[in-house]
């Protein structure tokens, strides 16, 4: 009998750290997303816009693209869209697909009718706190002295 209480106590002690390990794996990458990127996600990979039909790869900082029948990764937009504006564009999140441009024509179908779209909320334009550590954020510096960082 106190063998069998022993293995279950055991047993159920490593599921319940197992519950709790999973419970603390929580994806988070405020900062790193751009103050042009949509409010209400803590974690995004990749953007997709579809007024210009580019992707942006918050982890890497660059925007991927088709040049002549073959994807482009670069820290600017492609040229024919130098001027085009980030902050009133509409941007779709994708997180459950490690390269959505390999599925670009699922991604350019599936948002067609966002095109247009100008009345999404912009991280740069949120009051929340949590995007304040963005360094871009017009309220970053006063995160930064309230955090005590310098290094940002």
């Amino acid at each position: 009998m106190k063998k069998t209480f022993i293995i279950i106590a055991i047993l159920a002690s490593g599921f319940l750290f197992q519950n709790t390990e999973a419970q603390i794996r929580i994806n988070v990458n405020i900062g790193s997303q751009p103050v042009w990127g949509p409010v209400g996600y803590d974690y995004a990979d990749y953007y997709y816009i579809p007024d210009i039909d580019v992707y942006y790869s918050v982890p890497r900082h660059q925007y991927i693209y088709q040049q002549r029948g073959r994807w482009v990764f670069s820290r600017s937009l492609p040229p024919q869209y130098r001027n085009y504006d980030l902050y009133r564009g509409y941007k779709v999140v994708i997180n459950d697909d490690p390269r959505p441009y390999i599925h670009h024509q699922t991604y350019r179908e599936k948002y067609a009718s966002y095109k247009g779209h100008g009345d999404q909320e912009v991280i740069r334009n949120s009051r929340e706190p949590k995007y304040f550590q963005i360094k871009d954020h017009p309220e970053h510096n006063k995160w930064k002295k309230e955090h005590g960082r310098r290094n940002h």
